[in-house]
This record gives C-alpha cells, sequence and structure tokens, in this order.
C-alpha cells in the first residue's frame, strides 16, 4: 500500500464527503486515516461500526438523551462518535483509555463541552507494558452512569483484570442500568465454527477463519485462552462459558442480551460478541 497517496487521498475524499453528509451528523467526527484504530483503519469500516453501535446503543438505553456514558478503552473515539446523541440534554461521555497518545487526539478531536478524555496509568502487555501493574479503580463515582462500553477491551484482559474491571462496571453503573461489552465467547457456536474454519478470509469478515481459534490457555487459566499468533496473551483473548459465568457470579451483573459474532463463521451484526449486562 503506497501510504502517502493513500493519506493524501483520504484527506481530500473526507474533506469532499463532510460536504455531502446529510443525516449523520455525528461522522463528522471521524478522525484523518493516522488516527484511525481499533483493529480497522478504512473510512467506511468506521462509519459502518459507529452505525452499529449507535443502534445497539438506542436499543439499550431506557431514556434517550441526557445520559451519563463511560466509555473504556475508548481509543481514538469511535464510541465516542456513536454515543454522542445520547449524551444530549445534560448527559455526560467520559472516554478511558490506558495509551496516553490516543487520550490526547480525542482531548484535541472531540470539542464538545460534555466530554472528557482520562489516560488510565495502568499496564497492558500488549498496549501499555511499562505503566502500573497494579489493579486500580477507574477514576469514575460509584453508581454515577447509565452505559458502560467497551469495544474490544476484554478481548485483551487476562483472567484477573477481566475480573477486577468487570466488578468496576457493577461499581459504577447506576441501579437497572447496562453495560455493552464485546468479547470473543468460546461457547457451543464457537465450537461448532472450527471443523469448517480453513486457512481463507472469514465467511462473513474479511480476516483469515484460523486466526481466531482460541486453543492456548493464557497463564494456566482455565477459561481464558489465546491464540497460536499472539505474541502476549492479550493481543486476542477468548473466554469459555465458565470464565462469562464467573465474571458474573463475581460482579453480580445479568446477561440480558447476547449478539453472537460473526468471528464464528455465522453472519452476526458486528465481528465481535457484543453482550448487554445490567445491574
Amino acid at each position: 500500500m503506497n501510504t502517502r497517496l493513500f493519506t493524501w487521498v483520504d484527506k481530500k475524499f473526507r474533506e469532499t464527503d463532510k460536504t455531502q453528509i446529510f443525516r449523520t451528523k455525528n461522522i463528522r467526527l471521524i478522525p484523518e486515516i493516522a488516527n484511525r484504530r481499533g483493529g480497522k483503519i478504512s473510512y467506511a469500516e468506521w462509519a459502518h461500526v459507529i452505525g452499529i453501535f449507535q443502534t445497539i446503543i438506542y436499543q439499550t438505553l431506557e431514556n434517550k438523551t441526557g445520559n451519563n456514558i463511560l466509555d473504556i478503552g475508548c481509543g481514538t473515539g469511535l464510541l465516542g462518535i456513536a454515543a454522542e446523541p445520547f449524551t444530549a440534554d445534560g448527559g455526560t461521555y467520559t472516554g478511558v483509555d490506558v495509551m496516553a497518545d490516543d487520550i490526547n487526539f480525542c482531548k484535541g478531536n472531540f470539542k464538545a463541552n460534555n466530554y472528557k478524555f482520562v489516560h488510565f496509568d495502568v499496564a497492558n502487555p500488549s498496549y501499555a507494558e511499562k505503566q502500573s501493574k497494579a489493579l486500580t479503580q477507574w477514576p469514575i463515582e460509584s453508581d454515577s452512569q447509565n452505559l458502560v462500553t467497551a469495544l474490544s477491551v476484554w478481548t485483551h484482559l487476562s483472567e484477573p483484570d477481566a475480573i477486577f474491571y468487570f466488578n468496576e462496571i457493577a461499581r459504577v453503573l447506576k441501579k437497572g442500568q447496562k453495560a455493552i461489552i464485546t468479547f470473543f465467547y468460546m461457547d457451543d457456536a464457537y465450537t461448532k465454527s472450527l471443523p469448517i474454519r480453513n486457512d481463507e478470509a472469514g465467511r462473513f469478515h474479511n480476516t483469515n477463519q484460523k486466526s481466531w481459534i482460541y486453543d492456548i490457555s493464557a497463564y494456566g487459566s482455565k477459561n481464558w485462552f489465546t491464540t497460536a499468533w499472539a505474541k502476549n496473551p492479550e493481543d486476542a483473548i477468548g473466554i469459555t462459558p465458565a470464565g462469562l459465568h464467573i465474571l458474573l457470579e463475581s460482579s453480580g451483573l445479568k446477561l440480558v442480551q447476547y449478539y453472537p459474532g460473526n468471528w464464528k463463521e455465522y453472519p452476526g451484526i458486528f465481528f465481535q460478541d457484543v453482550m448487554i449486562f445490567e445491574k
């Protein structure tokens, strides 16, 4: 790929495309290619995923405006864009991430007064290896949030981290409110997909089918697994149904909706599994 040419074309395209956005106001915030991360860089794919999660957020929230939304692993703001309509009329959005560069970018890209971005100085072997290794509460008040979102965060957490921070979801949510979290969930649908996988792009996604086989224990866990290609287990983490049960038992959260992902070689609304939890 000619990176310089792609960057130039992307800049000119976005400048022109913004003049043609008539009905989807918030996608004006999609950043330039250098700041589109999170496993996807295409402008079209960012817009696609924003639309998916804007729909899920709408379906999940009881009140459609005035919500306090906490986005864990906010990256460069993909779900911050999806969440924008639902923070109108007195709501707030708080994006938290272990990557300081992403937080600094978001502070410059999102100008709304009700948007706040926080660098979380905690280590992750795949994304922030040199930061503090202590399990630390999020800098968020208890019982304060209407919604917690985390797009591809628990897919990068070891068992101890996954349990600790799942309990944090329960701590910060108001009673009766919900969280939208994505996983690689190793349920029966995943098991049934293994015999049909081959060394080609997926039937319903565009990555290699064999990349998403979770057959190596992550740090000796019985329920958290990683892939053969991962340099660190946290590069890609899958959890078993027993692992999900541990998260639910520890946190007291309840699973209320499950959308299987198309990484399992079956049609899905998104690549990863999307789960909705309620406090």
